[in-house]
């Protein structure tokens, strides 16, 4: 799940946040058709500072301590129920969690479809696209990681989205949603201090309520990766 989102523009991200504008050349833009990989916007509480700072990274986690040269495989989303426990999420779990902003995201729901062809009902996957029905942004509770690489002495920063069990009207589209945080939420996320995991799991509790978000079909547009407009969020006739 959430392997597609839409990633507001750098203006829209500040006003959310109240953050000050920064000196950036190169500011976020509004992108319809983020997927793994891809250099995305978080939100961080830097260990030497008191106010929120907006950050990038790649999208798929990189924990500190990998030796490999390849970065590790389908690590673009973080379990809720094993995140504190596994090795590969629980130091991130314990000091350095983020938010990472959205428009909103895409699911894929498993449908029944008639082959034009044959005539033969088969399975098929039918996207859609959520949002807060309220139009503000949603903040997903994310992970990240900051590697040195030994060999080239390479710094990266990386990020995973923390995902839990669908409830409400989700759980008709797709099993797993991503974890979105209530404002009231974020300055115990966010804090570096915490890092009892336990007390990050009780932190972990407070999501919206499902009912909050709407949801409607878009075209198969999104599956295309180089396909990236407002096209992907208009809704399938």
């Amino acid at each position: 799940m959430c392997g597609r989102f839409v990633s507001p523009e750098e203006a829209a991200i500040e006003r959310a946040f109240q953050l000050g504008r920064r000196s950036n050349p190169s500011p976020f833009v509004r992108r319809f058709n983020v997927f793994p990989t891809d250099t995305i916007a978080f939100i961080r509480l830097p260990s030497d500072a008191a106010e929120l700072e907006l950050a990038a990274g790649r999208w798929g986690f990189v924990p500190h301590w990998w030796k490999e040269a390849k970065p590790p495989r389908l690590c673009h989303i973080a379990r809720v129920e094993e995140a504190a426990q596994k090795p590969m999420w629980r130091d991130a779990w314990s000091g350095a969690r983020c938010l990472v902003p959205a428009e909103g995201w895409y699911e894929w729901q498993i449908v029944e479809r008639v082959d034009p062809a044959t005539g033969e009902i088969k399975p098929a996957k039918q996207p859609h696209f959520i949002r807060r029905a309220d139009g503000k942004l949603s903040s997903f509770a994310g992970l990240m990681s900051y590697r040195k690489d030994p060999r080239t002495g390479e710094t990266l920063r990386s990020c995973a989205i923390v995902t839990t069990q669908a409830e409400g009207p989700l759980a008709a589209i797709h099993e797993r949603a991503p974890l979105v945080l209530p404002e009231s939420a974020f300055a115990d996320w966010l804090d570096r201090k915490l890092t009892d995991p336990r007390k990050v799991n009780a932190v972990a509790q407070a999501r919206i309520a499902p009912e909050a978000f709407s949801h409607f079909k878009v075209r198969l547009l999104v599956n295309n990766t180089k396909i990236d407009g407002p096209e992907l969020i208009e809704p399938a006739e």
